[in-house]
């Protein structure tokens, strides 16, 4: 097999996994638990806050020391979680405390292995980037789907054995990802201290950021998603279920998989017609329509016509990941791949953290409907922002 096949199957044994982890990890917050807004909010900062603090770091040991051996040594601790997982349900000892740890040690492992990963994208994409791209995240949503309606059965057979195909499937990803044979480049290891290798990735990968008009913009509209699209999908709609559908495992799985199938779509469509030339323009066009879409996720009246606005919301956000990738995939230079695309993602998943915080705060002093409405207008002023001060409306 191409180094690509092997690349792609190491990928979608993560996504698969990540698709189990979003519900469950979310269905034993908010429903098993039952917690109040502002804790479920903590909570999934608490994975997203140590993402945020190594991904730089985890970039630059990916530049320095290569993405595959990273990757290989960040999913074999991810195997662990789900693991720690079922040792607490089975000893009736799952606590908030408990959830807790486990956000924090999966954060910890999605913060070296994403940009690990994404660096290794360019040495196996054969010249096809944005095409990779595309085909990477399909996989990416089409397995997370099916891990979204794996995790829908918790509530029949249990959180024990759904816990262990996750684990499974992430010792299948390791094989994977350990049979990719690329050439290995000289490189200079050099001793790292977290804080020295921290302030230095921050600061070179904003110096870069900040003289690419496009990547700056990116970097921008990804901030804002982050808080509001990302907030509202891990805190606020889930909340929206419980509280307003009482709902279960079933629909929490169901709203996640309506959402990937309308990325899956969006994505597929991308394929067949072919790389879009005006990249951020279309970003920009499928996030403000994304937007306008999720306030009605707010407004609506019954589950059918919840998960049918969100298929069309994950339709604008199969286009709009896909092209904020592309161009920041593009426009980083080669050796600094690795680094930027863990700016890329340090963007994202800080200001998600953030966005966890503000709408489990929100959650509780308005509710999830009017907390959904709030955060969709704010993301929809942010995105009509950077169409009139930037210049990626023209980007090709």
């Amino acid at each position: 097999m191409r180094p690509l096949h092997y690349y792609l199957l190491g990928t979608a044994s993560w996504f698969y996994s990540w698709g189990i982890q979003s519900v469950i990890f979310t269905w034993l917050i908010t429903i098993v638990l039952h917690v109040e807004p502002e804790r479920v909010g903590f909570a999934q900062m608490a994975m997203l806050v140590p993402a945020t603090l190594l991904m730089l770091v985890g970039g630059s040991l990916a530049d320095n020391y290569g993405g595959k051996r990273i990757a290989l040594l960040a999913q074999s601790f991810a195997a662990i979680g789900p693991l720690f997982l079922i040792f607490m349900i089975s000893r009736n000892a799952l606590t908030y405390t408990a959830i807790l740890i486990y956000a924090a040690g999966m954060g910890c492992v999605q913060a070296f292995l994403t940009p690990a990963r994404d660096g290794l994208l360019n040495l196996v994409a054969e010249g096809k980037v944005q095409r990779r791209v595309v085909q990477v995240s399909m996989i990416q949503f089409g397995i997370q789907m099916l891990g979204f309606l794996s995790a829908s059965y918790a509530d029949d057979i249990g959180a024990r054995i759904i816990l262990s195909v996750q684990a499974t499937v992430l010792i299948a990803g390791i094989i994977a990802l350990y049979r990719i044979q690329l050439p290995d480049p000289e490189r200079t290891p050099r001793e790292h201290h977290f804080l020295k290798e921290l302030g230095s990735s921050i600061v070179v990968s904003f110096q870069i950021m900040r003289r690419s008009s496009a990547m700056r913009a990116i970097v921008i509209q990804n901030c804002a998603m982050g808080v509001f699209f990302m907030g509202t999908y891990i805190v606020s709609l889930p909340l929206l279920l419980r509280d307003v559908y009482q709902g279960s495992s079933q629909e929490l799985s169901w709203l996640n998989a309506t959402n990937s199938m309308g990325l899956v779509i969006a994505i597929t469509i991308l394929m067949r017609f072919g790389d879009i030339r005006r990249q951020g323009r279309a970003l920009l066009l499928a996030q403000g329509a994304g937007a306008v879409v999720l306030v009605a996720a707010g407004l609506l009246d019954g589950l059918m016509a919840l998960n049918i606005d969100i298929f069309c919301w994950g339709l604008c956000g199969g286009i709009a990941m896909t092209m904020s990738r592309t161009i920041m995939q593009e426009s980083a230079p080669p050796d600094m791949r690795g680094r930027m695309m863990a700016f890329f993602s340090f963007s994202f998943m800080g200001s998600g953290a953030i966005g966890a915080l503000f709408n489990g705060y929100l959650v509780g002093q308005v509710g999830a409907a009017y907390a959904i409405v709030i955060s969709s207008m704010c993301m929809l002023f942010t995105i009509v922002l950077v169409a009139v001060r930037s210049d990626l409306w023209k980007h090709t």
